[in-house]
């Protein structure tokens, strides 16, 4: 079932998205270290493991990789999931899990990579977290497949996607 309503604006159309593949994986992976991380704050210092950090990114290799999976706080991670599940799908039904992962993964550590290339030498020690930039490189992607497409900001203003 689709519901389409074109008028001199622009288009705004409204399908019900299921769970593609990748997002459910990538939604699953999120919050269930999320839990984790609540359960075992005391035990294991997530974050400081698995986020990205200039000064301990030489012996954990690994952190561009998996920053995108920790999240700070309840809100942190469910804005990303919930703006990673409305855009992200589409994206996944159109190019495919593969390409997917891949334009996600590339973002996500991209963007990890340009944020570490700005903080690396800083005398505090800072650490990054969060899928944003994985998610932002999907709202980019969805921004210019569909620019003039509708979208309601903080679910009441309507705005095409290109502004």
């Amino acid at each position: 079932m689709r519901y389409q309503l074109q008028s001199q604006h622009g288009q705004f159309s409204w399908k019900p998205r299921y769970f593609t593949d990748a997002i459910k994986v990538l939604i699953g992976i999120n919050l269930l270290l999320f839990v984790f991380r609540l359960i075992a704050q005391d035990q294991v210092d997530l974050a400081g493991i698995f986020g990205l950090s200039p000064s301990t990114i030489w012996p954990m290799i690994w952190q561009p990789f998996t920053y995108i999976f920790i999240h700070g706080g309840f809100w942190h991670v469910a804005i990303n999931m919930l703006v990673l599940w409305m855009f992200g799908s589409e994206m996944e039904m159109i190019w495919g899990k593969k390409e997917f992962l891949k334009y996600y993964f590339i973002t996500g550590v991209g963007s990890g990579l340009v944020w570490l290339l700005f903080n690396t030498g800083a005398q505090h020690s800072v650490v990054l977290i969060g899928a944003s930039g994985a998610v932002y490189g999907i709202l980019m992607a969805y921004g210019l497949m569909f620019p003039n497409r509708t979208v309601y900001l903080y679910f009441v203003v309507p705005i095409k996607v290109k502004w």
